[in-house]
C-alpha cells in the first residue's frame, strides 16, 4: 500500500513539474501547432479506448476529457480530446484553442449548432449541455483555463481570433 502511494505521489510531483516547466515550452512552438494536431488527438482516443475511459495521453501534462459533439453537416457523432478544467459545479471548462491555428475547432462549430453532447472524463460518458461564454463569466473561465495552461493566451495571440470558451454541465440522461 505504501508502494503505491509512494508512486502516486511520486508521478504526481512529475505531472506539476511538467505542466511548469515542460508543456509551456514544448506546446507554445510552432513546430507543435503545426505537428501536434496530427498525432495527439489520435492518440488521446487510443488511449482513452483503451483504457475504458480512464485516462487518456494528454492527462500526463492536463486534466483532459474526450467531447462527443454531433456533427453539424454530417449528423455523425465526433471525438475530441480536450485540456479541461473542472468546476467544484461539476461542469468543465474547454477553449477551442485548435493549438493556435487560425481556424476555430470544428467541435466549437458542432456545439454552436447543437449544445447537446457527452463528455468522458476518468470514466463513463455524461451527458452535457455546453453554453459559450462571454463576458465576466468568460473572462474568469479564461483566467482558470490559462492558469492550467499558460500557453493558451499565445494561442490566441498567435490565431489572429478570440478562442471561444464553453462550459460543459452536466444534465440529467
Amino acid at each position: 500500500m505504501a508502494m503505491t502511494s509512494g508512486r502516486a505521489r511520486l508521478l504526481d510531483a512529475l505531472r506539476r513539474w511538467a505542466r511548469h516547466h515542460v508543456v509551456p515550452i514544448l506546446t507554445g512552438s510552432r513546430t507543435f501547432s503545426r505537428l501536434a494536431p496530427r498525432f495527439v488527438p489520435r492518440l488521446d482516443r487510443w488511449v482513452h479506448r483503451v483504457t475504458g475511459g480512464r485516462t487518456t495521453f494528454s492527462e500526463v501534462t492536463a486534466p483532459t476529457l474526450v467531447l462527443t459533439t454531433t456533427g453539424h453537416r454530417s449528423g455523425e457523432p465526433r471525438s475530441a480530446p480536450l485540456a479541461c478544467v473542472v468546476e467544484p459545479s461539476g461542469a468543465w471548462l474547454v477553449v477551442g484553442s485548435n493549438f493556435g491555428r487560425e481556424r476555430h475547432p470544428a467541435w466549437t462549430t458542432n456545439l454552436m449548432h447543437d449544445p447537446r453532447a457527452t463528455v468522458s472524463h476518468r470514466g463513463p460518458a455524461v451527458p452535457v449541455t455546453a453554453t459559450l461564454l462571454t463576458g465576466t463569466a468568460r473572462d474568469e473561465a479564461w483566467a482558470a483555463l490559462n492558469a492550467l495552461l499558460p500557453v493558451y493566451d499565445r494561442y490566441q495571440d498567435r490565431s489572429g481570433r478570440h478562442l471561444r470558451v464553453f462550459r460543459l454541465t452536466p444534465t440529467p440522461p
